[in-house]
């Protein structure tokens, strides 16, 4: 009996010692497998569905908050008034068939490309009409504007202005944007302005800058000069853009740069929305613009005339031709003379008599200082039309030209 009782007890001890070590073979392996490959051992979905199950990630949005405003510093609200009035204008020009050539080199002449010219306008009015400048659109077979907001006519030509260099279209458009007009009277160096325009084809684009200067003439641009100088970027493209101060208002059409590359180098030159507004205003009225003109060839007094003629100081504008029964000849204006002013606008240089006697009334009378023997003068000039086609008048008396 003992006997059978002690092999019983050996047995179960090796069937124990049997599990255990199954035991712990498994509890090893299970460790080595949810150590290298813990996919194998995920409960409750097969290993195929969860390593093709989408990740799901939960996120929260923060609560929507108001428009910020703009920050310290920002033209946003300037610029945002005035680009939907500023335009992009596409000319194009047919080639011209040149007469009396071979017939066979003139059947290759149809293939030519016509010449395509880019610039900027600015809407002026509901009716239509744009202000841009003259050499933008010159020579144009055909003009095409473009909207910011996408919407695309052909523009007629209103009038133009070579001496200014500015022109007015019109296009037939519906709820039109327009510019708001500024004063360039209240301008001041230092003002921020921005330039707004479509340079070099890219699409509207605004740039920033200063007032330079005021009243600049005599840069050899046009007839009539009396420009607001930026560093505003101006580019390709910008020319008959709007040049507007920080409140969005138009103060210039932007029309010239200086550069030795044809990019910007921080010398821009606009057009005072003072005379683009007189401009604009009588080309939609008559299709022409119409000056005062007295007949005479000035020329500035440098320090060699100031010498010859005993004046105190460089400055004034010596009449060195006057033309026969011209109004200025009619008043008793001689060569020699030279003007102090003009309607009692005090005159420096060539740039502001011209300017000074272009704004006057053609047909009313006006007082124009001189000097003359060192005594100073005042004659009354009855102002006449300046005409249109200036530089074919006769030679002034003693004189190769006339200007006013």
């Amino acid at each position: 009996m003992w006997g059978d009782i002690s092999s019983l007890g050996l047995c179960m001890r090796r069937l124990w010692l049997l599990f255990s070590q199954t035991v712990t073979i498994a509890l090893a392996a299970l460790f080595v497998v949810s150590t290298l490959k813990p996919e194998w051992v995920r409960f409750g979905a097969p290993v195929s569905t969860l390593a093709n199950a989408p990740a799901v990630v939960t996120i929260q949005d923060a609560p929507a908050a108001p428009a910020a405003a703009p920050a310290a510093g920002s033209y946003s609200a300037a610029a945002l008034k005035a680009m939907p009035a500023v335009v992009s204008i596409t000319t194009s020009k047919a080639p011209r068939r040149l007469p009396g050539r071979d017939p066979w080199l003139r059947q290759f002449q149809g293939s030519r490309q016509p010449t395509v010219g880019l610039g900027s306008g600015v809407i002026v009015s509901p009716d239509g009409y744009i202000l841009t400048n003259n050499h933008v659109i010159e020579g144009a077979d055909q003009i095409e504007v473009k909207l910011s907001d996408g919407r695309e006519a052909r523009a007629t030509l209103v009038g133009r202005d070579p001496d200014t260099d500015l022109a007015v279209l019109r296009i037939g458009l519906n709820k039109l944007p327009v510019i708001t007009f500024g004063s360039d009277a209240n301008a001041h160096v230092g003002d921020v302005v921005l330039a707004i325009g479509y340079p070099f084809g890219v699409g509207q684009t605004v740039t920033q800058g200063i007032i330079s200067a005021l009243g600049r003439t005599q840069l050899g641009i046009n007839t009539f000069e009396n420009f607001i100088q930026t560093d505003a970027a101006i580019n390709p493209g910008n020319s008959g853009g709007a040049l507007v101060d920080a409140n969005g208002n138009l103060i210039g059409i932007n029309t010239a740069i200086f550069s030795r590359s044809g990019g910007s180098l921080g010398i821009g030159f606009a057009v005072p929305v003072s005379t683009a507004r007189n401009v604009m205003q009588q080309l939609i009225s008559t299709g022409q613009v119409v000056r005062g003109w007295i007949g005479v060839e000035p020329q500035d007094v440098t320090d060699q005339l100031a010498r010859t003629l005993n004046l105190p100081h460089p400055e004034g504008v010596v009449i060195i031709g006057v033309l026969r029964k011209g109004p200025a000849d009619e008043a008793g204006v001689r060569p020699g003379d030279v003007v102090l002013d003009v309607a009692g606008k005090p005159v420096v240089n060539t740039g502001q008599l011209l300017n000074a006697v272009a704004a006057l009334t053609p047909g009313s009378e006006a007082a124009i200082k001189v000097l003359r023997g060192g005594k100073a003068t005042t004659l009354q000039v009855r102002i006449g039309t300046r005409p249109q086609n200036i530089g074919q008048m006769p030679p002034a008396e003693d004189g190769e030209g006339v200007l006013p």
